[in-house]
């Protein structure tokens, strides 16, 4: 029988997440509406002046409110990210998920590799967070959770991850963890 356990990580407090997302919608339409009322514009603007200052203004106007209603499009979503973490047995898979349509996967990892795992307040994680050359990934979005650090070294690479599983994940990650793994100062 598999010990399978998967957790969607948000924010707690979203309301700023969703004004942001309201305003970036906003701001795309708005930059959009520009562009286009400026690129309607522009042969109005060749026929009386010609290719003048007045074409490169307009010209240079277009291009920004048209880049910004473009990176707005491409890049509204990932200001509700959310987290996903999936254990199955010993192996965990880490995602990203942008409002709920993108789903980017950040890497998977078997926890009987962890050299070393424990709660982010215990004194463990000072030591191995202050070590020379680590590599460190924060996979968590509430600073003020109980938050879970797992260390290890891949390719020589010495990595520490940060997430914020709930307890019944830890209490599953830690009868999974090999000998000796969790740290409690």
């Amino acid at each position: 029988m598999d010990a399978f356990l998967e957790e969607v990580v948000t924010k707690r407090n979203r309301t700023m997440e969703t004004v942001t997302y309201i305003l970036a919608n906003v701001a795309m339409v708005l930059s959009g509406v520009m562009a286009f009322m400026d690129f309607a514009f522009i042969g109005q603007v060749v026929a009386q002046a010609g290719f003048g200052t007045d074409f490169f203004l307009v010209l240079a106007r277009i291009l920004v409110f048209g880049g910004i209603a473009a990176a707005l499009f491409i890049f509204r979503d990932r200001v509700k990210t959310e987290y996903e973490y999936t254990l199955t047995n010993t192996q965990m898979d880490f995602a990203q998920v942008y409002n709920n349509k993108k789903r980017k996967n950040l890497g998977t990892m078997n926890i009987r590799n962890v050299e070393a795992c424990g709660m982010v307040a215990s004194g463990s994680f000072n030591r191995y967070i202050n070590m020379q050359g680590i590599k460190r990934t924060n996979w968590f979005l509430n600073r003020d959770a109980n938050l879970l650090y797992f260390f290890f070294q891949k390719d020589g690479q010495k990595r520490i991850i940060i997430i914020e599983p709930s307890e019944e994940m830890v209490n599953l990650i830690k009868r999974n963890l090999a000998q000796g793994v969790w740290q409690v100062n």
